[in-house]
């Protein structure tokens, strides 16, 4: 329970304010009388009487003037005249002396009507799953939240209330670059705009809605939260709007808390199992791609996935040239060649197949860790062992930390019996003969909004 500040005005008075002062008389001589003069109390104004208030109590007092429409300004528990007017404000509704100050029953009504109003919205603070961003959500105004790699959006059951946390990667990046990007977003209209350089923020219209944005970056990851909300709901959420930008850590202390955000573009390799075009590949790296293009032989569909395992088949139609491996496992695991493709990246613009070693230690489900783990771009590659047999599928994986335990591999591999169990379930039969893997694999690029 929030403490209750009594909020008074202090009066100071100076010691003998009544006192006479009266020389040292002499022989012969009159006593002279000095006139006595009050002095009058000092008296403390409201932003003194803020400042006297312990910090946590300050920004309570903030968060409640906000909750109930009087406060509008960054809660931070710094005393400003706003805060000061926004007391007086409230005082003046409710009917009171506007004094700046509240006293103890003033503070308490504020104190309740605030709560019900988070009550009301379903206030909580929440951790965005894929990375972790703490933020303020109304789960009643937005019950309903789904997720991906470039971030979480919750909305209203008809759509007229929105909020979304998103990420990208953007080389160099500043508050004052990535303002100017999102203020050129079509179809806003914006009307006010603070650039800082740690944060930034940017309100207006967008469409037909009203919008609401913060964001800030650290390193090459840009971690923005947007509000969107029809006009006609503008009374019951724009209290909530300047506690959720308040609320917002984009980047809370401690480790990471899922994996980096999808890129715009991304690059995997794929290995041809069959000659009409079916390919195995990172389900990762083919998530909420809007298009799927096998470099050299056009665009793909992904036709099937296993959650699990994190496999996807893609399926290029009317493909020729097309080399598919041979599934045929040998038995030993010890040391494998990563066939694969390197990111564009990393090769010079080059899209070269090229191998590299790793060691093998298995893990739970038949599955793999590799070490070390090979370039980016590798993920989806052909994993071949000293018997120069197929043995698996090769995945990069992000390191995810969530507390004390041990984090996972950054490399593993799926093992030839479960690609092979996979295809089965999705009625695709192999039938390459291909021994050259440098053969059988080819460039995956997504490409993402």
């Amino acid at each position: 329970m929030r403490s209750m500040l009594a909020a008074t005005l202090m009066f100071v008075t100076a010691t003998g304010a009544h006192a006479q002062m009266s020389p040292p008389s002499t022989a012969g001589s009159k006593p002279k009388t000095v006139q006595t003069v009050p002095i009058r109390p000092a008296v403390q104004t409201p932003s003194q009487t803020a400042d006297a208030m312990a910090q946590a109590e300050r920004l309570a007092l903030q968060s409640d003037l906000a909750w109930v429409g009087q406060y509008n300004g960054a809660i931070t528990g710094d005393v400003s005249e706003r805060m000061v007017n926004a007391i007086k404000e409230y005082q003046k509704a409710k009917g009171g002396k506007p004094t700046g100050v509240l006293n103890p029953q003033e503070r308490a009504v504020l104190a309740e009507t605030a709560r019900k109003k988070q009550e009301s919205v379903g206030w909580k603070i929440q951790s965005e799953p894929t990375s972790g961003a703490r933020l303020g959500i109304p789960g009643k105004l937005v019950p309903q939240m789904s997720s991906d790699a470039n971030g979480s959006k919750w909305t209203s059951p008809t759509g007229t209330i929105q909020v979304i946390l998103s990420r990208r990667k953007e080389a160099n990046p500043t508050t004052a670059k990535i303002a100017e990007v999102e203020k050129k977003e079509a179809g806003r209209k914006v009307d006010y705009t603070v650039v800082k350089p740690d944060f930034f923020v940017i309100s207006g219209l967008q469409g037909l809605k009203k919008f609401y944005m913060r964001g800030t970056f650290k390193g090459d990851e840009v971690r923005i939260m947007t509000i969107l909300y029809d006009q006609a709901t503008e009374n019951t959420v724009e209290p909530v709007v300047i506690a959720m930008s308040s609320a917002f850590a984009a980047f809370p202390a401690g480790p990471q808390a899922g994996p980096p955000p999808r890129k715009t573009v991304e690059y995997g390799t794929g290995v041809v199992v069959t000659d009409d075009g079916v390919i195995v590949a990172d389900r990762a790296v083919t998530d909420g791609c809007l298009a799927i293009t096998i470099a050299g032989f056009g665009s793909a569909d992904r036709i099937a996935e296993d959650k699990e395992r994190d496999l996807a088949l893609l399926h290029i139609y009317g493909a020729r040239g097309l080399k598919p491996l041979s599934l045929a496992s040998g038995t030993t695991k010890t040391s494998v060649d990563i066939v694969g493709i390197a990111d564009p990246q990393n090769q010079g613009g080059a899209a070269n197949v090229s191998s590299v070693k790793g060691a093998v230690a298995a893990i739970n489900g038949g599955d793999a860790a590799l070490s070390p783990a090979p370039a980016v771009g590798f993920s989806g590659s052909a994993a071949i062992d000293d018997a120069g047999k197929f043995a698996g599928i090769a995945l990069l994986k992000p390191v995810i930390v969530a507390g004390p335990a041990a984090p996972t591999a950054q490399a593993v591999m799926v093992s030839a019996d479960t690609v092979r169990d996979f295809l089965k379930a999705n009625k695709i039969t192999a039938n390459g003969s291909a021994t050259d893997a440098k053969a059988a694999v080819v460039r995956v690029i997504c490409v993402r909004k």
